[in-house]
């Protein structure tokens, strides 16, 4: 687990945020003082859905194409140089191996050249650490549901670098779900819009699916059951889209609910009142909808990133990296490593 932090002030510096941990390049310029100051990031999505899913091989190739092109595109906008950075930070992990390496080949060699400290950030305290770069920032402590495509867990956050996990996935992730799920039902990469999208004409209650685990006494998730439900209802379907969209629409409520619920009870047991969500999952428009009218009735309150900073980016590396600063920092040997398992907290 990342050491704990005593502090969260950012010290006013200049960082530069990298991001390459899977089929998204994200590059983003964060100021301790002025804040985020220019950002940009590139979607391999189309390049990916020829082929049903992420191709690590390509994925990797295309960053090396996207980094520096990008590198240079905000340091203009922000009317700044390399010679203006602070520091710079990296994903170091999780995620594939070879586009990590991308990201931080790039991150720890700037920071050689420069003279500058080079921060290998973990990509879910990114995600968890995005809402705080909003106005108005949760304050510690709060409970962090982390929903993307491979992370479903449920954390209670004291401070930077202080998590608990409170409950986590035990087989697939929500967003292995919905991928999944979309692949069944032959609406292509990637999963979460496709379905989301199919969802909005679905008639609520037509169809109805199981709950995994809604009742199990912890805060724990199992989201493999719900996806052959999904395989078996469409069978004795016709393959027409108004069907298709019913079958959408139960399993969006499905797992809408499950998470729901589970973020409820985790502020219940805890006893905390504010809940972050983050995670490509969080941008969901049901689940948004369904957390905050649950939480509003019991007086707590929800907080997300930018839908722009729901899935990967640059901006949240950068942050984390920042908040990380006085820490971690050494000064860029050249040095790296990366990590592509890489648990969080334990």
């Amino acid at each position: 687990m990342p050491t704990r932090l005593k502090s969260c002030k950012v010290p006013p510096m200049l960082i530069l945020g990298i991001e390459t941990s899977c089929d998204e390049t994200g590059v983003a310029l964060y100021h301790g003082e002025r804040g985020l100051l220019a950002h940009a990031l590139h979607s391999q999505v189309a390049m990916h859905a020829e082929y049903g899913g992420v191709v690590p091989e390509l994925a990797s190739r295309d960053h090396i194409r996207r980094i520096l092109p990008l590198t240079r595109k905000i340091l203009a906008e922000a009317d700044c140089t390399l010679a203006d950075l602070d520091a710079i930070a990296y994903t170091q992990g999780p995620g594939l191996a070879g586009a990590l390496l991308v990201g931080a080949g790039v991150g720890a060699a700037l920071g050689f050249a420069l003279n500058i400290p080079a921060i290998g950030v973990h990509h879910l305290e990114g995600h968890l650490l995005a809402p705080l770069l909003e106005p108005d920032p949760p304050a510690f402590p709060f409970v962090a549901l982390l929903v993307s495509g491979g992370h479903s867990q449920l954390m209670r956050v004291t401070g930077v670098g202080a998590y608990e996990t409170l409950g986590e996935t035990l087989d697939d992730a929500a967003g292995e779900a919905f991928d999944k799920t979309a692949k069944l039902l032959g609406l292509g990469y990637p999963g979460g819009p496709a379905i989301s999208a199919l969802a909005e004409s679905g008639v609520p209650g037509r169809f109805k699916l199981p709950r995994p685990m809604l009742h199990s006494g912890d805060l724990n998730f199992s989201f493999s059951g719900l996806k052959t439900a999904v395989l078996t209802l469409a069978k004795h379907q016709p393959n027409d889209r108004q069907p298709l969209a019913d079958i959408a629409r139960a399993f969006q409520d499905a797992i809408v609910e499950v998470l729901a619920v589970k973020a409820l009870a985790a502020l219940d047991q805890t006893g905390l009142k504010r809940l972050v969500v983050a995670g490509g999952v969080g941008a969901n428009r049901q689940l948004r909808a369904g957390l905050e009218a649950r939480a509003a009735k019991r007086g707590y309150k929800v907080y997300y990133p930018k839908l722009e900073f729901c899935t990967d980016n640059g901006a949240m590396i950068a942050f984390a990296g920042a908040m990380r600063f006085r820490h971690d920092a050494v000064a860029g040997n050249g040095a790296f490593t990366v990590r592509p398992r890489w648990e969080l907290v334990g």
